[in-house]
């Protein structure tokens, strides 16, 4: 009886269900078979809403979307920064971007770095990290500040914009620290970020915007 009664639930043909229900109905009395069928209604309803749940979860959430979108940046970049202290080092230099895909897809790696400048672990090229974490997007930033700041995405309604908003940060804040991050995608050649840096204190009037207007190079 169990074993056709699992039959039951699982056979997906409507007329071969039907032949499985009668031979269900043949094998004991009918204050038994009106048990079984309250049973069988319900574990054919609760497949049902299963079914439903996993088609559900199986829809990708805007951070994985948002991911997907992120590694197809993967290359290099290059543009010019503009910032709002014209005190910055930065201030109208051109900039190079690397984005690469890594650890069998599940994170990408972001690296600025200055054009023609040697690679020294003594300069200012700092690392992100990009990853999901439950379904939602992270971003870790390895700051030369000696510190690592980590944000989480929410995606504008067009899908065109990710911004990362400040969750905590390990390490020492004695010279501040990143603290948001925004990427907007314009076209599969062009894209712009800005980066906001806490100065220490964490007075958001003191903040320093830096905005990069960067093309594909490769």
């Amino acid at each position: 009886m169990a074993l056709a009664l699992a039959h039951f639930v699982r056979e997906e043909n409507p007329s071969r269900r039907t032949e499985v229900w009668k031979e269900i109905l043949k094998m004991k009395t009918p204050r038994f078979v009106a048990s079984v069928t309250s049973s069988a209604v319900l574990c054919a309803a609760l497949l049902s809403a299963v079914t439903v749940v996993s088609a559900q979860s199986a829809a990708p959430s805007d951070g994985e979307k948002s991911f997907t979108l992120l590694k197809s940046l993967a290359g290099t970049w290059k543009g010019p920064v503009t910032t709002d202290s014209k005190d910055m080092d930065m201030e109208g230099k051109p900039i190079w971007i690397t984005l690469r895909v890594t650890s069998r897809g599940n994170a990408v790696v972001h690296e600025m770095k200055e054009p023609g400048t040697p690679d020294d672990p003594k300069r200012d090229d700092p690392i992100t990290m990009l990853y999901l974490d439950e379904r939602r997007l992270y971003l870790t930033h390895y700051c030369d500040a000696g510190n690592r700041p980590r944000m989480v995405a929410r995606t504008s309604p067009d899908g065109k914009t990710v911004e990362f908003d400040f969750v905590d940060l390990a390490g020492d804040t004695q010279y501040g620290h990143m603290h948001h991050v925004v990427f907007t995608f314009i076209d599969a050649n062009h894209h712009t970020e800005d980066w906001t840096y806490m100065t220490p204190g964490d007075k958001p009037a003191n903040a320093v915007h830096a905005h990069l207007d960067l093309q594909r190079a490769r």
